[in-house]
């Protein structure tokens, strides 16, 4: 089977481009609150009354909901149709957004986390399945997936940035509220403007065991490196959690590999091709999200930054990102094969990994931190087009939605191991560093600066694990990922192999 099997009239395209703008959108909008939370947190913490043991729950919360409930949202949107998927996930996510903005106690709160991560699993993945079944044409894909790949790596930071002027400004409830006309202006240009090919929809009955277990499996595995982070590794409960998401997953596989209508049909995650861009990218997460973390609290901590200036530091790197993306991985996707884009993308990553490795407390943002996020917006923005690309190229259109939430999935869990295991890493760090020097410091100003640079001893050392994990993501990449460029002959061989094993 051929890409143009997958063709719809040329009229059911007709406004892709138009359509693209509020898919966008709205991906800006998920992907902004993985971060426009955190600057409000301790706003809200402190209007709201929530301990200090409880406050991960606004995070977590969110997290285990989205993480563990999109394998089941990329099926729903298959079943229901992407578009219907898409509008319904905009809606519920603006109506979770206003609750959380209206929140009058923690529990409220906790509740509204909770309801914009189901909504966000049905939406990340109809947004991602809708540009892979409405763009078939080899260029016009490069370069919608370009700008979806640019968002969807750069809307992290620009969450810093808006959460910061927001909270310093107005008020943290604002982080909450600005998602409802985002929402609303995403889903009413989606009615109007997409229109999905006809003939996309899996009608296959639900596969409840298969939903059972992968949520049960996702959330246990999200759940147990939260707990990781803030109770240790060798914590009893930490350690069941992962027990049992192995026992649960490895159930949810054997399932899958014997049920008629499976939630995630294996033909989508055995692809050499699809399997090396989810575990790469998985693995590239780890390494960029603990960065992230590390590089907020440098700023503020150390250096003493406000909200709103450590969030516009961030903004080399998402200008590195829409310029590795939109001009460089979209010219170039169509010209070389997605290993020779995603491989050196990453080590380009790696190389600004490498420069701030050699984070100090005096270290200068202009010589260190400004290049170092200019290498990892070119590396990963180069990186994110064929990375978003890829999976669902000549995917069959009843799976498209599934595909699409693998790498939603991939990302999700990379998030949540690397916030803990970086997080981990540099604590024990700190600790060993302000154990070997704090004798050493005889007045209270020593004391502080042993501690300051204690901490960033910490940074650097988990900075050097995410050095190592971008290797591991470049290794496989270049020994998993096979496929032609897009639109050469060679692409079109791999459609036709990924189609035949499909049926």
């Amino acid at each position: 089977m051929s890409r143009t099997a997958f063709k719809a009239p040329g009229d059911a395209h007709a406004n892709r481009w138009k359509a693209l703008v509020f898919i966008a959108l709205a991906q800006l909008m998920v992907v902004l609150d993985t971060t426009i939370v955190n600057i409000a947190l301790p706003s809200a913490q402190q209007d709201l009354g929530i301990s200090d043991g409880d406050r991960q729950w606004v995070v977590t919360a969110y997290a285990l909901a989205f993480g563990g409930l999109l394998l089941f949202g990329g099926r729903v949107g298959d079943l229901w149709g992407r578009k219907r998927a898409f509008v319904i996930g905009l809606i519920g996510f603006a109506a979770a957004s206003a609750l959380g903005g209206a929140a009058t106690t923690g529990a409220m709160m906790f509740g509204a986390r909770a309801l914009q991560g189901v909504f966000g699993a049905l939406l990340a993945p109809a947004a991602l399945s809708l540009l892979a079944v409405m763009f078939t044409d080899a260029k016009e894909r490069a370069k919608a997936f370009g700008i979806y790949g640019a968002i969807a790596g750069g809307g992290s930071a620009v969450g810093f940035i808006l959460g910061g002027v927001l909270t310093q400004y107005l008020d943290w409830r604002w982080t909450f509220f600005v998602n409802v006309p985002f929402a609303i202006a995403a889903a009413a240009g989606a009615y109007f403007v997409v229109r999905e090919p006809e003939g996309g929809r899996n009608h296959s009955p639900l596969d409840i065991p298969g939903v059972v277990l992968s949520t049960l499996g996702l959330v246990s595995l999200v759940y147990g490196f939260t707990r990781a982070e803030s109770d240790g590794w060798g914590d009893t409960t930490t350690i069941s959690l992962f027990v049992v998401s192995v026992v649960l997953l490895l159930t949810f596989v054997f399932t899958e590999a014997k049920v008629k209508a499976p939630l995630l049909p294996l033909r989508v995650i055995t692809d050499r091709n699809r399997g090396g861009v989810y575990l790469s990218l998985g693995i590239a997460v780890i390494a960029m999200f603990g960065t992230f973390l590390f590089l907020t609290y440098y700023l503020q901590v150390v250096k003493g930054y406000s909200p709103v200036k450590s969030g516009f530091c961030f903004l080399p790197m998402v200008a590195g990102m829409m310029v590795g993306s939109t001009q460089i991985g979209t010219r170039l996707v169509t010209r070389v094969p997605p290993r020779f884009l995603m491989g050196p993308g990453f080590l380009v990553a790696m190389a600004g990994m490498l420069l701030l490795a050699q984070l100090e407390v005096s270290s200068s943002y202009a010589s260190t931190v400004l290049p170092a996020l200019v290498l990892l917006g070119l590396g990963m923005g180069t990186t994110f087009t064929p990375a978003m690309s890829l999976p669902t190229l000549g995917i069959e259109p009843r799976d498209a939605g599934v595909a699409s939430a693998m790498i939603n999935t991939s990302q999700q869990v990379g998030g949540a191991i690397g916030t803990a295991l970086l997080n981990t890493i540099a604590a024990s760090a700190t600790t060993s560093y302000v154990k070997d020097h704090i004798a050493d410091a005889a007045t209270e100003p020593q004391r502080q600066l042993v501690q300051l640079q204690g901490v960033v001893h910490g940074y650097a050392n988990a900075i050097w694990f995410a050095v190592g994990m971008l290797v591991i993501a470049t290794l496989i990449v270049l020994a998993l990922v096979n496929a032609g460029r897009a639109g050469s002959e060679g692409s079109e061989g791999v459609e036709d192999e990924v189609a035949v094993v499909a049926h």
